[in-house]
């Protein structure tokens, strides 16, 4: 099997930024992308794209809409006319899904070069219910009732009655649903989740790129606002615009490039998928099943992970995926977790960014931004956030909901290549 590589990666700032446009924010990760591995800015040795993004329909442009995004570039010279860019859309794992897709292209053989991109704004000041429509897009709008009736009854079960609210999505409801069915089963703690959720406050306020950039104790996540119990709005993502990028090659093309491209590469040991049904709240999610060929492709084992990025949508996922990705036991992530295990500088550092709470999350370009994140660490390039002799780094990123399944799940690993 060829190798593949990521040689440069890119990341915006995250936050509100309801002044930049589509165009503008693929234009920001594009040319640092380039900048980063110092291909020239005519980008003449890319042969294809793969174009994440969800929300653009909202504002219209349902279609080509990567084509639209890059034409400007084109038109500058900047990016190389006649490649062909392909559009991705897997809600909040699109552009992991796009990262796959360039991985694969060089994998087959068919190109020595590819570029993944995911590009995202949920801020919309003009039009408010545009970030809306985009989560709607996620769970399944042709037949709804299907999924309020599975709610509803699954609420009757937990003693938490479904119901929805104008201050969230849904998707606060079914990750509140399963935590609650969490502390039931095992006896796991809202202090638990909530020291999750203030060690990646604390991992975000080193990060120069997060949206949220302050520390919270564990009493003041507790204290903040209920969103749906049991979680506070310090416990879930918030809304976020931004753009994130990544550039894959060959081994054969790698060679081309100068030795400190060459010492920065990082390969990718294993791209895994994984799809989602309506499973049973006892029923492991399908981000297990993702691990698995992760694991058995990379020939690696959970032991032998030194960093996680995941996808912490509201602070229970971190605890719920770190046993689905077998760092803990069922039960046990809790206590893991407010022991300072995944703390950086713990046995098994997690969501160093500051995670989808504090770093922010514009759905689009989420996965890519965690891949920014993981190659930097195996670059030993993160600065005060860096995890110390990082190797190996894992990304768990998850897309859409069917039922408690996400529709969607990637797990990445990737290797510190020098």
């Amino acid at each position: 099997m060829r190798s593949v590589y990521i040689i440069a990666v890119s990341c915006t700032a995250f936050g509100k930024r309801p002044d930049a446009t589509f165009q503008q924010l693929t234009e920001e990760a594009y040319l640092d992308v380039l900048a980063d591995c110092g291909m020239d800015r005519d980008g003449s040795l890319i042969e294809q794209c793969w174009f994440g993004n969800c929300g653009l329909g909202n504002w219209g442009q349902g279609g080509i809409r990567g084509q639209v995004c890059f034409t400007p570039l084109i038109e500058r010279g900047w990016f190389p006319e006649h490649v062909p860019i392909l559009n991705v859309e897997g809600a909040c794992a699109t552009s992991s899904l796009a990262l796959h897709g360039a991985w694969k292209d060089v994998l087959s053989g068919q190109t020595e070069v590819s570029l993944a991109i995911g590009v995202e704004k949920l801020i919309s000041p003009d039009v408010p219910e545009r970030g809306r429509q985009t989560f709607d897009g996620a769970i399944d709008q042709l037949d709804p009732a299907r999924w309020r009736d599975y709610y509803a009854h699954a609420g009757e079960q937990l003693g938490k009655p479904f119901a929805l609210g104008p201050d969230r999505t849904v998707f606060m409801d079914t990750y509140a649903m399963q935590a609650v069915w969490h502390m039931h089963r095992y006896g796991t703690t809202r202090r638990q989740i909530a020291a999750g959720a203030a060690k990646n406050h604390y991992h975000g306020s080193l990060n120069p790129k997060a949206q949220y950039r302050f520390t919270l104790s564990v009493d003041e996540v507790l204290s903040d606002r209920e969103i749906s119990y049991p979680l506070t709005r310090a416990m879930c993502s918030p809304l976020s615009d931004g753009a994130a990028a990544a550039i894959v090659c060959s081994e054969a093309a790698l060679a081309n490039f100068s030795s400190s491209v060459r010492d920065r590469a990082v390969k990718v040991r294993a791209s895994a998928l994984s799809g989602g049904k309506y499973r049973k709240l006892d029923e492991p999610g399908l981000s297990m099943h993702a691990a698995r060929k992760a694991y058995e492709a990379s020939g690696l084992r959970p032991g032998d992970i030194d960093l996680v990025e995941l996808h912490d949508a509201t602070s229970f996922s971190e605890l719920f995926q770190l046993e689905m990705l077998g760092f803990c036991e069922p039960g046990r992530s809790g206590a893991f977790v407010e022991a300072g295990e995944t703390t950086l500088g713990g046995r098994l550092p997690v969501n160093v960014s500051g995670g989808l709470v504090s770093k922010g999350h514009p759905i689009g370009a989420t996965g890519l931004s965690m891949m920014y994140e993981v190659t930097r660490q195996l670059r030993d390039e993160a600065g005060p956030s860096q995890v110390k002799n990082a190797r190996i780094g894992l990304i768990e990123n998850g897309g859409g909901v069917m039922g408690f399944d996400e529709a969607v799940c990637a797990v990445t690993v990737l290797e510190r290549s020098v």
